[in-house]
């Protein structure tokens, strides 16, 4: 699989249901990939819709790649910040499956909707990994062209995108690009705090009575910046749902396959008219909320430890190992070519260069205004009082 490929098959495959039967085992968790790296050939979602993937040898050898690019491209970053290169970065690590399968399975005329931590579902979508680092770093505001590549820019307030992503979606039904094979759809990521805002509430309203072609896809890492699940709600995420009036699933969002599995179901569900639905990404943020956050203050030390056993990549690898698919060479690799990227992305980095104070009015608007040029003006004589003195 190659980078910015966006959708997994390249013969299109479909990984939507094959055949309806009862349910089986525990119905709130659709996993197709255990921890230990052992295959479920189907699992069954709460409405009894069998997920299943059905790929090739590349194909699967393509997820794990994309799993190490993005942690190793993400803990450059993190380490950049803390050389002081970068004023703030949100990590995704331990969401690389979340991000990964779900971004394999939008297809090419879907829209995306992100946060500021969807950096695994940019590179899915073919975006240079270097662009959200200008915006940590200050130089700019996020330079991707959102038509282009069918990803909006990151949005930080909690919660904004989500009503963005539901005016987008109602949009699309209205225009009739809905009702068939090549219908788009949109996803809405957003976290687990994210679910007790207005907004996110508002656009599960607006979306179910418009029957907005809508994936709203949220990735339950367990935590608030520092506040439990159980401070956001009292039941599974994903039963809220049914309070709107659309389906909601739990997906198991250490696991590459099911992630996939589900979302490109949810999508397909929502390009063919069938409204929107939830997805609750059942992961773990293995590190701090943002670089500014220490998250030793308000959870302990087993807690990372029992996750850390559920490790997307690691279970990847195990997979692709028993079943012979991919061997030590393919491995090692793959690990080169991660260094090798995240070296690249270092120093580019640092390559970019500091832009003037005054160029902050530049973009604000596209012909300017008197008001804003009497700003600049003001501003440009503020920074020139500095000149030759001992400030």
């Amino acid at each position: 699989m190659a980078k910015g490929d966006p959708g997994v098959s390249p013969r299109g495959r479909r990984a939507a249901p094959r055949s309806r039967k009862a349910k089986t085992g525990d119905p709130s968790l659709v996993q197709l990939l255990t921890p230990e790296g052992e295959r479920i050939d189907s699992a069954t979602g709460p409405d009894g819709t069998e997920y299943r993937v059905d790929l090739t040898d590349d194909e699967y050898r393509g997820l794990y790649r994309d799993l190490v690019l993005v942690r190793k491209l993400d803990a450059e970053a993190t380490a950049l910040q803390r050389q002081g290169e970068l004023g703030l970065w949100a990590s995704l690590l331990g969401q690389e499956a979340a991000q990964v399968g779900s971004g394999r399975a939008l297809r090419t005329q879907d829209m995306a909707f992100p946060t500021y931590r969807e950096h695994g579902v940019l590179y899915c979508r073919g975006i240079d990994p270097i662009m959200p680092l200008g915006l940590f770093r200050g130089v700019d505001q996020g330079g991707w062209d959102p038509n282009e590549f069918r990803f909006n820019m990151y949005t930080i307030v909690i919660g904004a995108q989500t009503l963005h992503a539901t005016g987008y979606a109602m949009g699309i039904a209205m225009d009739g690009k809905t009702g068939g094979d090549d219908g788009e759809a949109v996803i809405a990521y957003f976290g687990d705090g994210a679910t007790s805002q207005g907004d996110v509430n508002e656009a599960f309203v607006w979306a179910s009575v418009f029957n907005a072609p809508l994936v709203f896809f949220c990735q339950n890492n367990q935590y608030a910046i520092s506040e439990p699940l159980e401070r956001q709600t009292r039941v599974p995420l994903y039963q809220r749902a049914a309070g709107f009036g659309f389906p909601g699933i739990r997906v198991d969002g250490n696991d590459v396959l099911a992630t996939y599995a589900v979302t490109r179901h949810a999508l397909d569900n929502a390009r063919h008219g069938q409204g929107p639905s939830l997805i609750e990404a059942y992961t773990y943020r293995m590190g701090a909320h943002t670089t500014s956050d220490d998250p030793t203050r308000y959870r302990i030390a087993s807690e990372v430890e029992a996750w850390q056993a559920k490790d997307p990549i690691a279970r990847m690898k195990a997979f692709l190992t028993k079943q012979q698919i991919a061997d030590d060479g393919f491995f090692a690799e793959v690990d080169e070519q991660a260094r090798t990227e995240s070296v690249h992305l270092r120093e580019r980095v640092l390559a970019m260069p500091n832009p003037e104070p005054v160029t902050m009015f530049d973009h604000v608007y596209p012909h300017g205004s008197p008001e804003l040029d009497e700003q600049r003006m003001q501003f440009t004589n503020y920074l020139e009082s500095f000149e030759g003195s001992a400030h």
